[in-house]
């Protein structure tokens, strides 16, 4: 079996690399079997046995499949390529969504007549082309995080050993199965169950992971903890708590209640157009010239800036507790640890709007809310970081020793954006 482990194991690997791989494997197995049964529909639904069809037209037929599926895999590296890796968990199991979907098309298509059975076998594919796009890049993910002694390379050699050994067992068996089941109802009631074991083994794989990175959903579990209750949970308490499917950028408190959204990596005109109003005619936009008022489209932009002056970010929050939503501009050079500040402080501030001033999340929001409502929305902001501050100062070794990695970025999902300040001159967003 040493064959198939990394060196070193299991000291070369993370505590969840076991569990993890018996589960992928199961999972293997029966998509394995499934994939014969919706193999021999598809030969089946491209004339095998029909004495009318062509090697010509099943030929085309492989190529249109082919083409729709390599421009889905263009497209959707293109919207969600940034995405994979913060959610790699969400993504693993999407990937293999994607495959089924695309086996039970497959079984599917020979009762369609022919003109669309073809757009149903290119759909299939184009579900089969997104699975490999997002199973290849979040294994890659997966195994960086198994591989604890720089032994990455050597992770997924061996993943690659299993997986072959496991689809060799997979065809061995349905070829025994495909053999064996040949009315359309054993078909079905077969790949059905099999798939719910695919699903089922695979959504036990990931939740086995304990990921150290924080991206939005593990940054939410760790900071609302840390501020409700002063407590620095491990990654495996924060995965037992962890959705393998969450709404993006949703800001989510420690008892699970939702205090609204937030948008990390936006552009500098984003943030403005939430601070200004807007003239209903010219469209531009016009700020308070000084004070800081109490309204939200009446804020000094420049006292805004010299809040944040030595944080990398800049943090706008509007709307009440409903509909509340933070906007986070990231100035050039900001790090891992000030993306992570810059949500704890979306974060706190959601809870503080939440609570309305009073007493909702114990000795620690009260203060901070009433002088909210004293200063308004600037003071509100100011007090809150002090609170961010003085959290990772006070927590910040204490999430280390944990086992959280605070130097990697893992809050962006999407392309963002950097704003450059310079001292003499205005503000750029790049």
């Amino acid at each position: 079996i040493d064959v198939f482990l990394p060196s070193g194991f299991p000291q070369s690997v993370t505590e969840d690399y076991v569990e993890y791989q018996i589960f992928d494997s199961l999972q293997a197995f029966s998509s394995s079997i499934a994939g014969m049964l919706a193999s021999r529909a598809v030969l089946q639904g491209v004339g095998v046995g029909d004495s009318n069809a062509t090697p010509t037209a099943a030929l085309l037929l492989s190529v249109l499949q082919e083409s729709v599926g390599r421009m889905a895999t263009i497209a959707f590296a293109d919207r969600f390529g940034t995405a994979l890796e913060p959610e790699c968990k969400m993504y693993r199991l999407t990937a293999d969504i994607l495959n089924d979907s695309g086996m039970i098309l497959d079984c599917l298509s020979p009762g369609f007549p022919k003109p669309l059975r073809v757009a149903v076998l290119s759909f299939a594919s184009c579900l089969r082309s997104l699975c490999g796009v997002c199973a290849g890049s979040s294994k890659a993910s997966l195994s960086a995080h198994f591989a604890t002694a720089g032994n990455l390379g050597e992770v997924n050699a061996k993943d690659s050993s299993q997986e072959t050994v496991i689809s060799l067992l997979g065809m061995l068996a349905g070829s025994f199965v495909v053999s064996h089941i040949t009315s359309d109802l054993a078909t079905w009631c077969t790949l059905i169950l099999l798939l719910v074991i695919h699903l089922a083994t695979n959504y036990a794989a990931v939740r086995a992971v304990s990921m150290q990175s924080l991206n939005r959903q593990r940054a939410n579990i760790l900071f609302s903890h840390i501020l409700q209750y002063g407590i620095v949970l491990s990654p495996k308490e924060v995965s037992v708590r962890e959705r393998i499917f969450e709404r993006g950028g949703v800001l989510r408190w420690a008892d699970d209640e939702v205090l609204g959204k937030c948008r990390i990596g936006t552009s500098l005109s984003e943030l403005l157009g939430r601070i200004g109003r807007r003239d209903k005619l010219s469209g531009s936009l016009a700020f308070c010239s000084g004070g800081g008022g109490d309204g939200e489209s009446e804020v000094d932009v420049y006292d805004l800036l010299s809040i944040f002056e030595a944080e990398d970010y800049v943090l706008w929050a509007t709307g009440e507790p409903a509909a509340y939503e933070a906007v986070i501009v990231l100035k050039a050079g900001c790090g891992p640890i000030d993306q992570l500040r810059a949500w704890a402080h979306a974060l706190l501030i959601a809870e503080r709007r939440q609570r309305g001033g009073g007493d909702g999340g114990g000795t620690r929001t009260s203060g901070a809310a009433k002088a909210a409502t004293k200063h308004g929305l600037v003071g509100e902001l100011k007090d809150t970081l002090y609170e961010v501050r003085r959290m990772f100062d006070k927590y910040g070794d204490e999430m280390r020793t944990k086992g959280w990695n605070l130097d990697v970025a893992a809050l962006e999902t999407k392309a963002g954006m950097r704003l450059q300040i310079s001292p003499t001159g205005p503000c750029t967003s790049d």
